[in-house]
């Protein structure tokens, strides 16, 4: 049987609503999260070895890029919790419209930058 429907291959060009965004990074911040986790559980071993690993973990946290790499990792458990949260109050039947799923989203995306900025200002 043919089909004569439109077939849109361009993906740049497909216009995708703000809640699917939302749900796409809310799994892009798990996977951030669980490669995360394997950094965070070294620097949580070198922390607990002794006082001269601890100092050097200190010089090491210090850095500007490593501050950054941590700010990022808040940023993503931060929002991976703002998301979930938004995903159980759905799950009580809270939301479950096109517009309370947008409403949520963007208060998701507002609570997240506005945490992450002030992440940003605890670190540096």
């Amino acid at each position: 049987m043919k089909d004569n429907r439109p077939v849109n291959l361009d993906i740049g060009s497909i216009q995708l609503p703000i809640t699917a965004y939302a749900s796409i990074l809310h799994r892009i911040s798990g996977v951030i999260m669980v490669v995360a986790s394997f950094l965070l559980l070294w620097a949580l071993d070198l922390s607990l070895a002794g006082p001269e690993s601890f100092a050097r973990l200190s010089e090491l946290l210090a850095n500007p890029l490593v501050k950054f790499v941590a700010w990022g990792i808040t940023t993503a458990t931060i929002y991976h919790g703002f998301a979930g949260i938004k995903h159980l109050i759905m799950d009580f039947g809270v939301g479950e419209t096109m517009e309370g799923g947008v409403l949520g989203a963007r208060l998701v995306f507002v609570l997240t930058f506005v945490s992450a900025a002030l992440v940003g200002v605890a670190l540096w």
